[in-house]
């Protein structure tokens, strides 16, 4: 059975002055909380790394359809309307 010693808890000291080091450098860039999730992120990221949503309208790309499709859609609509009030 391996005992708690000096040694170990020096091994201990040199981790944690290992993570605060680690952790001080994530302070040097500024952050704002994701307006979704609610999470720290970098304050000039497009998309947000934890719930993945984008940030403003701008950076998401296009969520719209494309007009070709909305037309074709309705079209279709329209004859199926047609064939079933003129085939009967």
């Amino acid at each position: 059975m391996r005992r708690y010693d000096d040694e170990d808890e020096a091994e201990d000291d040199e981790w944690d002055d290992e993570q605060s080091a680690f952790d001080d450098d994530d302070d040097d860039e500024p952050t704002v909380p994701c307006p979704y999730c609610r999470r720290d992120i970098l304050e000039d990221t497009p998309r947000c790394p934890y719930c993945e949503r984008y940030i403003s309208a701008e950076d998401g790309g296009g969520t719209t359809r494309p007009t070709w499709i909305v037309v074709t859609a309705l079209l279709c609509l329209a004859i199926a309307i047609w064939c079933v009030f003129t085939l009967r």
